[in-house]
């Protein structure tokens, strides 16, 4: 294995790493604003409702980009190591 293989295994993990806890950080946001509506309930506006419903749907949507980035960056990585 040359320097520039494991280098680049050390970056494609360092990279996944930080989608990850990307990825992790946006779905408990998301998981917040749901609860958050729970909770609330019947005391929240009608437009703090959509509102909240908009945050959470950003937050996975940026979630599912960061699991994507993962994918395709492996995906990559096995057409390139094939050959």
């Amino acid at each position: 294995m040359s320097n520039d293989t494991t280098r680049d295994r050390i970056e494609t993990l360092k990279d996944d790493v930080r989608d990850g806890a990307d990825e992790a950080k946006h779905r408990a946001q998301a998981a917040g604003e749901r609860a958050s509506r729970n909770i609330q309930g019947d005391n929240q506006s009608l437009g703090d409702k959509i509102a909240s419903h908009v945050k959470e749907a950003g937050h996975n949507v940026a979630a599912e980009f960061d699991k994507t980035k993962r994918e395709v960056r492996h995906d990559d990585a096995t057409t390139t190591d094939d050959v």
